[in-house]
C-alpha cells in the first residue's frame, strides 16, 4: 500500500504539493487525476524517491521512505511519463539490468523477463538493440521493467501514451490482475474515460491539493454533481475556463 501523510513540496514560495494526506490500500487501482501543474507528477516522483519532500512522510508497503529507503524502493515499480532507457542494451539485457538493480537474477528472472516480453509482443525483438525500438515498443519495455522484480506497488504516470489498442488492453488486464492478487496500482492519466472505467477510486488534484477522492458514487455525492467524471473534473479544475472557451467559440 501507499500512505502519504502531510506531504508537501515547495520550490521557494511556490507550493507544488500542499499537506497531502492519502492512503491507497493493497488490492486497489487508484486513479490520480488533475490538470497540468496540479502536482500529480511531483507527488509521484516523491513516492518514487526521485524528489525529496519538503515535509511529510511516505510509506510504501509498510516501509518509511525516509528511514528505510532501500526497503521502500524495493517494494516499488515506477513507470515515469518520460522514461530513460539505455539504447545500447537489448530488450532482454535491459530487463536483466532492471532486475539486477533490486538484487535479482538467475533462471527465475530469465523466465519472468521472457514472459513479460511475450506479453507485450516484444519477444521477437528481445535481442535487438533498444535504439531500434519504436516509441511504443520502448514504452512497453519500460512497463515490463517495472514488473520484473515483482514489486508490491506500481506507480505509473500516463501509462497508455504511445501504446497501440492491443497493448493498452493488455496493460489494463495486467493492472486488474495485479490488484486482484493484493497489490497496489497508483495511476496518473489525462484520459478520463480510462480512469472512470478502470479505477476503483479516483483522486483529483488542483493547485497542489486533493480536492476530491473516492469512488465515482462518493465523488458525485461529495461534489453534489450527478454526472460523469469529465463533467465533475471540469467543474473542480477548470469549468470557468471551459465555459469561457465555449463562449468565445459561440461568439
Amino acid at each position: 500500500m501507499i500512505a502519504l501523510t502531510s506531504l508537501s513540496k515547495r520550490y521557494g514560495t511556490f507550493a507544488a504539493v500542499r499537506d497531502l494526506d492519502l492512503v491507497v490500500p493493497a488490492g486497489e487501482l487508484f486513479g490520480f487525476l488533475g490538470p497540468n501543474g496540479a502536482g500529480k507528477t511531483t507527488t509521484m516522483r516523491m513516492i518514487a524517491g526521485i524528489l525529496q519532500p519538503t515535509a511529510g512522510t511516505i510509506r510504501i508497503a509498510g516501509h518509511d521512505l525516509q528511514r528505510d529507503p532501500l526497503a521502500a524502493k524495493r517494494a516499488l515499480g515506477f513507470i515515469p511519463d518520460r522514461p530513460f532507457i539505455y539504447e545500447k542494451l537489448t530488450g532482454i539485457e535491459f530487463l536483466r539490468f532492471s532486475a539486477g538493480l533490486y538484487g535479482e537474477g538467475g533462471a527465475e528472472v530469465e523466465t519472468r523477463a521472457s514472459e513479460l516480453l511475450a506479453l507485450f509482443d516484444l519477444e521477437p525483438w528481445r535481442d535487438a538493440l533498444i535504439e531500434s525500438y519504436s516509441h511504443g515498443m520502448r514504452q512497453k519495455l519500460i512497463i515490463a521493467s517495472a514488473f520484473v522484480h515483482r514489486p508490491a506497488v506500481i506507480v505509473v504516470d500516463e501509462p497508455m501514451v504511445g501504446l497501440d489498442p492491443k497493448s493498452a488492453k493488455t496493460l489494463r488486464d495486467l493492472f486488474r490482475a495485479y490488484v486482484q492478487r493484493g497489490h497496489t496500482v497508483m495511476m496518473s492519466t489525462h484520459t478520463l474515460e480510462v480512469a472512470e472505467a478502470m479505477c476503483d477510486r479516483i483522486g483529483i488534484m488542483q493547485q497542489g491539493r486533493l480536492v476530491a477522492c473516492g469512488t465515482m458514487d462518493e465523488i458525485r455525492a461529495s461534489t453534489g454533481h450527478d454526472a460523469g467524471l469529465e463533467d465533475i473534473f471540469l467543474r473542480l479544475t477548470g469549468d470557468e475556463v471551459a465555459r469561457e472557451l465555449v463562449a468565445v467559440l459561440d461568439a
